[in-house]
């Protein structure tokens, strides 16, 4: 079984930055993949991007290409979500989530607003 806690949301103003953690305990699989994903008010939920138990990191949402970046602390099994240059758009719920197995986390709400 794994447990993963997102933290870091808060109000932020446009253009600022912010650093989400997701830390993770339990019973890992050998492999795994931890996805940081987003959703917005009354939008579906959006997969950002991924981190690799290797350490290897993806992108995938163009919308956060060049403002966003993943990194990983294995010492502290926690997987970090820097967002830099923040938009209203980015206002949304951001989970993590650990497969196999999807497990998810609560969630920590991003605010971006002046």
């Amino acid at each position: 079984q794994v447990h993963l806690v997102e933290s870091g949301g808060g109000l932020v103003q446009p253009g600022e930055s912010l650093r989400l953690s997701c830390v993770a305990s339990g019973t890992f699989p050998r492999v795994y993949i931890v996805a940081w994903h987003r959703q917005a008010p009354g939008k579906e939920r959006e997969l950002l991007g991924h981190v690799h138990s290797k350490g290897l990191t993806e992108f995938l949402a163009d919308s956060v290409k060049g403002r966003f970046a993943l990194s990983r602390d294995a010492t502290k099994n926690t997987v970090y979500l820097q967002m830099d240059d923040v938009r209203p758009e980015d206002t949304a719920v951001y989970y993590c989530q650990l497969n196999p197995g999807e497990y998810w986390g609560q969630g920590t709400v991003v605010t971006v607003s002046s």
